[in-house]
């Protein structure tokens, strides 16, 4: 095919192809096991699948309603008044989404507009910035701190001001595993007060929460959930990150917004898969002990690391594990987990691509939502290096 001649102007010039995707294609080509990107390698429940199949046979493959079934968002809405004690309406506040991350570009979409402010921590989600930018926002960031990567408020505070259109949280947190606390939900609340400010609460590993650890949702705080969108993931939840199926929740006026652009995104959201999830979502136990199940998958890991000569600090939240190779080698850690990925069979992800100036710690990112064997297999290898 003869290659375009015109004037072509990105509106991601600096973006290339996702670390994820980099990570993934280079453990297929070199058969390493593939602890890089977040998806589980074991089958989602038997008794779930079987429903989507059934629903799909019974001829449900035409068009959803654009916000999703409402069977589903009564079930979602129970779920949320159950566990926060926030009511949101189904038919007016919450809205099926392909994923969570169309959610995310939806909300960003719907509210950022030529020149606002998005107050984002770092390091984060690749997502993120690039949405913002998209919609002719600025990204505004701001580190983390310490080795349990908490919110300096002070900071916060420092860079709120009249262009502030937004603040991104992440809670458990993708790539750190941090979990914010309800002190964090108290200073959020003092710093939004009396402003416009809205809020964008990425909550999908609500249920990854280790050592006793409560998920502080923005729907505890009722001054925060009425300026706030919150986005899941059944994905995440039910293991099947591949249907790319989510949610967002919203005041009535905030949504109203997000499905105007979602309508034009993707209209509507797998219709039997939808019908499966209604029915699925009736039995909390299938949610409520996951927490235990990956914090066994967590600790196995990092037990299995522990000839190794790697350092780390337990992940509070998440199916992420960052771990340090400072007594390995000085590599630039993209280098370092090209290398490892080559050499010793085990694909991470370099955690400086999680940041807008590609800071390098020499920090990798695990994912441990695998097989036990696999994680047994990936640690053996990184036990030799």
């Amino acid at each position: 095919m003869p290659a375009y001649t015109g004037l072509l102007r990105s509106k991601l010039p600096h973006t290339g192809t996702t670390i994820f995707t980099v990570m993934s294609a280079l453990a297929a080509e070199y058969g390493a096991i593939n602890l890089g990107q977040g998806f589980p390698d074991f089958l989602c429940d038997e008794k779930l699948l079987s429903l989507t199949d059934q629903y799909a046979r019974r001829g449900f493959n035409q068009y959803a309603p654009m916000p999703g079934l409402l069977r589903l968002r009564e079930r979602i809405a129970e779920k949320y008044e159950t566990l926060h004690g926030m009511r949101y309406h189904p038919e007016t506040e919450i809205t099926v989404t392909p994923g969570g991350t169309e959610a995310l570009y939806a909300a960003i979409t719907a509210v950022v507009q030529e020149g606002d402010e998005v107050i984002l921590f770092e390091p984060c989600y690749d997502s993120y910035a690039p949405a913002i930018e998209l919609n002719g926002g600025v990204p505004v960031f701001l580190p983390l701190h310490g080795t349990d990567y908490h919110i300096q408020w002070d900071e916060v505070k420092q860079r709120i001001n009249k262009r502030t259109r937004m603040i991104l949280l992440n809670s458990p947190h993708n790539p750190t595993g941090a979990v914010l606390g309800a002190a964090d939900m108290v200073q959020l609340e003092k710093l939004t007060s009396g402003t416009d400010i809205i809020l964008l609460s990425d909550e999908v590993y609500e249920h990854l929460l280790f050592d006793g650890r409560q998920h502080q949702s923005v729907m505890r705080y009722p001054a925060l959930a009425e300026r706030s969108f919150v986005v899941y993931s059944f994905g995440k939840t039910y293991h099947n990150t591949g249907w790319k199926m989510g949610y967002c929740l919203a005041p009535a006026e905030l949504m109203k917004e997000f499905r105007k652009v979602h309508q034009y995104l993707v209209f509507s959201v797998n219709t039997p898969y939808q019908h499966a999830f209604a029915d699925w979502m009736e039995d909390a136990c299938r949610y409520l002990g996951l927490g235990a199940f990956y914090q066994q998958k967590r600790d196995l890991f990092l037990g299995l690391l522990g000839g190794s000569r790697f350092q780390w600090e337990p992940a509070a939240g998440s199916y992420f594990q960052f771990v340090s190779y400072k007594n390995i080698s000085e590599e630039k850690d993209t280098d370092f987990a090209i290398r490892l990925t080559k050499e010793a069979g085990v694909a991470s992800v370099p955690v400086s691509v999680f940041y807008h100036q590609g800071y390098d710690a020499r920090m990798l990112r695990f994912c441990f939502a695998k097989k036990d064997d696999t994680l047994k297999a990936a640690a053996e290898r990184l036990c030799r290096l």
